[in-house]
């Protein structure tokens, strides 16, 4: 079920890691809880390959098909 190429997954992982470092240089106590869903996400997109986000959006703008 892995969609996406090693690239993608290494920029998943990088945002992900940067959005943890944030929050943890930060303070875990002052983030807001919001903060953790995205840092979250990303991560699980770059170890399954599969981004939530992504297949929504898909669906969301997916180009109707002319019936000729």
């Amino acid at each position: 079920m892995d969609k996406m190429d090693t690239p993608m997954k290494a920029f998943f992982l990088f945002v992900g890691l940067v959005l943890w470092a944030g929050i943890w240089l930060t303070g875990f106590k002052n983030a807001h809880w919001i903060l953790y869903l995205p840092a979250t996400f990303f991560l699980i997109s770059a170890v399954t390959g599969v981004c939530p986000g992504m297949l929504f959006f898909r669906e969301v703008f997916r180009e109707e098909q002319s019936e000729s």
